[in-house]
């Protein structure tokens, strides 16, 4: 189910700031796309693949009704991660995604931004159903989607075919 075109939301919680993209959160992005972090989304990634990605996770805000948003804290204003809910030709279902940058683990902001987004596309942007994809190795990823409530689908259809899904709430498309 597409959404409808739309201008990236500001949303907010009590620590973080989940704002739109802008040109200068690139370096950072990119930087991270091309670490060892970036081996749970197929990476590490070469400047113009990662370019690529930071580019389709605006756009799909444009195209698609989601996107990605930045994490910013609100009190320091520093931007420590991103995260999304995707759509399009690489996603067979809507998908809640994550990334922190280095040094922001371990504080639950991945935890507090991926719930104020869930909150956002079953409320707001009503979608039935919201998946997230994991690598089988990124156990930091499968508790944080298990302490959001999610289950894994094994049943569900996936973007490759080593990737867990876990679905936060609702029943799969065609269901």
């Amino acid at each position: 189910m597409p959404l409808s075109p739309t201008a990236p939301p500001t949303l907010a919680t009590d620590r973080l700031r989940l704002r739109p993209m802008r040109a200068d959160d690139w370096p950072a992005y990119a930087a991270l796309m091309a670490s060892a972090r970036a081996r749970y989304m197929g990476g590490p990634f070469a400047s113009a693949a990662a370019w690529g990605m930071f580019c389709a996770d605006h756009a799909q805000w444009d195209f698609l009704g989601c996107g990605a948003l930045m994490i910013e804290e609100r009190d320091s204003g520093r931007t420590v991660g991103q995260i999304a809910v995707n759509a399009g030709p690489l996603f067979p279902e809507h998908e809640l995604g994550w990334c922190l940058y280095d040094g922001a683990e371990g504080r639950g902001i991945a935890a507090e931004a991926a719930q104020r987004m869930l909150d956002w596309a079953r409320d707001t942007a009503d979608l039935p159903t919201l998946v997230s994809y994991i690598d089988a190795e990124n156990a930091a990823s499968r508790r944080l989607a298990e302490r959001l409530g999610a289950q894994q689908d094994p049943a569900a259809a996936r973007p490759g075919p080593d990737d867990l899904v876990y679905r936060h709430f609702g029943a799969p498309r065609g269901t």
